[in-house]
């Protein structure tokens, strides 16, 4: 027994340092889903007693305000923050720059970079004071971060005013991140016995052959994530204006209806997460109202040639970014393919609309005009006539016409046609 209880105390201490490590893996934007991702990772972590969070992060960038929402969970969590910019090939670039700074320990694999990344934007030009204003304000927001966790603050400026981007070799010679990992087992054993500042205390982190616990996104925040994507958001808010619109035209066809409707909310909840111009959507809807016009009213093409340019110019203007410094624009060639699909569309339905005008009527009264008919008593004027098995009276219009003679149907009155010989 007391052999037994002195084996006991002697694992003890090995016991009490087995530590978990919970684990998040960013690979996108940055949009409020994924900011909420990261607050519910923190409380994962810290209800799970882990010794730390471990970010894998790769990012093009995304929204500046859904980075502050990030930056400042990452500065309050009461759980330790480790981002790890990973696998191979990956970036973290414009908000990405920022979570990566704001961690407590910062690593990357061999073959990343990291840097701002300032989109190049085919929309209309950024107003130079309100740039300039954004991007002082994004400057001052990555100095303070860089002072928090104590590094290269110069170079922190840089990536935002100048959009440097550099290796892993050289961010870890600059001190901008802490560590550089070739995979997660080399990662935790780097980690081991780091002593990490959190607000009220120090932590020495024991992640030598930690387990890592994985917390993913449910489904539905994998979808909201993905239609959080502004060329996705676009899309789907073309097909649910579509399919409403052909629902109209088509009362009881449902499909279309059902598919519209439910593109419709979700366009809805992805405009709400990402920063619409509404002069801009202003602009696609009244577009639509010009299709709708041109395939009531014949204009010969104006209604819908009007149409077509107000959906480009409304597609390039819907999503307004903020500042220089984010990632978010709509795919031009998704702009530029509908708005294509949709000229090839209503202008084949104008020209349908033009040629059908011209043809001539086939049935009714009206498809009688013209007919050729024959004479069943002498027209002298009136008597009857055969069409199509069918005897009407009639009156001729240019004299006597003998039995069996073929006439031509001028006019329709009454029941009674009015006709004159073929032959003559």
């Amino acid at each position: 027994m007391k052999y037994l209880l002195s084996y006991c105390l002697f694992l003890l201490p090995i016991i009490s340092t087995a530590q978990t490590v919970a684990s998040l893996h960013i690979d996108g934007a940055i949009n409020p889903v994924v900011a909420d991702y990261i607050r519910k990772g923190i409380s994962f972590a810290q209800k799970e007693k882990a010794s730390c969070l471990l970010i894998h992060l790769n990012t093009p960038g995304g929204l500046l305000h859904s980075t502050r929402v990030i930056v400042s969970n990452m500065l309050e969590s009461p759980v330790p923050v480790v981002v790890y910019v990973a696998p191979g090939g990956s970036h973290a670039g414009s908000a990405g720059v920022f979570i990566t700074l704001a961690a407590h320990i910062s690593a990357m694999a061999p073959g990343t970079n990291i840097g701002a990344a300032h989109p190049v934007s085919f929309q209309q030009p950024t107003d130079s004071i309100m740039n300039e204003k954004g991007t002082n304000d994004a400057a001052a927001f990555i100095r303070a971060i860089a002072e928090k966790r104590n590094r290269n603050i110069q170079w922190a400026e840089d990536a935002v005013r100048k959009s440097v981007s550099i290796t892993e070799k050289e961010a870890f010679r600059q001190q901008v991140i802490d560590i550089i990992a070739f995979n997660d087992a080399d990662l935790l054993d780097q980690l081991e016995g780091k002593q990490v500042q959190m607000n009220t205390a120090t932590i020495t982190l024991h992640t030598k052959g930690a387990r890592i616990v994985p917390y993913e996104m449910n489904f539905a925040e994998r979808v909201l994530n993905v239609i959080s994507d502004p060329t996705i958001a676009y899309i789907i808010l073309m097909l649910g204006i579509y399919g409403i619109m052909f629902e109209l035209f088509n009362p009881g066809s449902i499909l279309p209806g059902v598919i519209g409707g439910i593109s419709l909310i979700l366009a809805f909840y992805s405009m709400h997460t990402l920063p619409v111009n509404y002069a801009g959507l202003a602009l696609i809807l009244f577009a639509i109202i010009l299709f709708l016009l041109e395939i009531k009213i014949a204009s010969h093409g104006i209604l819908a040639i009007g149409g077509i340019v107000s959906l480009f110019l409304g597609s390039i203007m819907l999503i307004r970014s903020q500042s220089s410094l984010e990632l978010i624009n709509i795919s031009r060639a998704a702009i530029i393919g509908i708005t294509i699909a949709s000229a090839l569309f209503f202008l084949f339905v104008v020209g349908m609309g033009l040629r059908a005008q011209k043809t001539k009527v086939a049935t009714g009264r009206e498809a009688m005009i013209g007919a050729i008919a024959h004479a069943l008593d002498l027209l002298a004027p009136t008597g009857r006539v055969s069409y199509q098995g069918e005897v009407w009276n009639a009156v001729s219009t240019t004299g006597v016409i003998n039995i069996g003679e073929k006439v031509q149907v001028k006019e329709i009155k009454n029941l009674t046609l009015y006709v004159e010989p073929v032959d003559r």
